[in-house]
């Protein structure tokens, strides 16, 4: 069975990236500068990074959308309710036995509660959603949408000289943010969730925009490519 590949696949074999075999995917392992170059980058200036195999999932359901709150805190130890409009929480599926089954990310926006959890245990996850679903609740996995993450101590910067508008100023969109952006003339969402341990920002974007907003990004002096390794 072939591997999937995500929307920056060209993109990555013409930056002469190492593709390897990831979760089912066909991802960038590192680029020609190498491991070592990739680490210094994302912790002094910036790394950019493809995470567009991660499953990116969100709910609607009628009323006042408790149904989905409800859903979720049987298969999580997450009080949703904490979990204020523009935010975002690190959370796991748990079994019946309280054992993780994965960790994953829960953000509130525009109400609705989204999703971002493991390429590994995407189909497991999805058909667990799915087996605790109520009438009044659908899923959508968003496989029209990218994820590409910026992480360093200049991501802000960078994506400010790329003319990123927020409702907010960048100042005041704090670290486990989320809210609509505009970058490139692209509507996207944006997280500054920093997983790297440096700060960083995760941004949401439709496929057939993710290639261009990458290339700018990638052409900035302050930006290296990095891939997982």
């Amino acid at each position: 069975m072939d591997n999937r590949k995500t929307a920056l696949f060209d993109f990555h074999v013409a930056a002469g990236a190492r593709m390897v075999p990831f979760a089912g995917w066909d991802m960038p392992v590192q680029y020609p500068a190498g491991i070592k170059a990739e680490h210094i980058a994302t912790r002094t200036t910036c790394g950019l990074f493809d995470v567009s195999h991660m499953v990116q999932i969100s709910f609607d359901a009628s009323g006042d959308g408790s149904s989905a709150e409800t859903m979720l805190a049987k298969l999580t130890p997450t009080d949703l309710g904490l979990i204020g409009e523009g935010r975002v929480r690190y959370s796991m599926f748990l079994n019946d036995n309280g054992g993780v089954l994965d960790d994953l990310m829960i953000a509130r926006l525009d109400g609705r509660l989204q999703l971002v959890a493991n390429a590994g245990r995407a189909d497991h996850d999805i058909a667990h959603l799915t087996a605790h679903l109520g009438d009044d609740v659908s899923m959508t996995v968003h496989d029209e949408l990218s994820l590409i993450a910026l992480q360093g101590p200049k991501a802000a910067t960078v994506l400010q000289d790329l003319g990123i508008t927020l409702d907010v100023d960048m100042a005041d969109f704090a670290f486990m943010d989320i809210g609509h952006a505009t970058l490139m003339g692209a509507k996207v969402t944006l997280t500054r969730s920093g997983y790297t341990g440096e700060d960083g920002f995760e941004i949401s974007i439709p496929n057939e925009a993710v290639v261009d907003i990458t290339t700018a990004l990638a052409a900035h002096d302050d930006v290296q490519l990095a891939g997982p390794g």
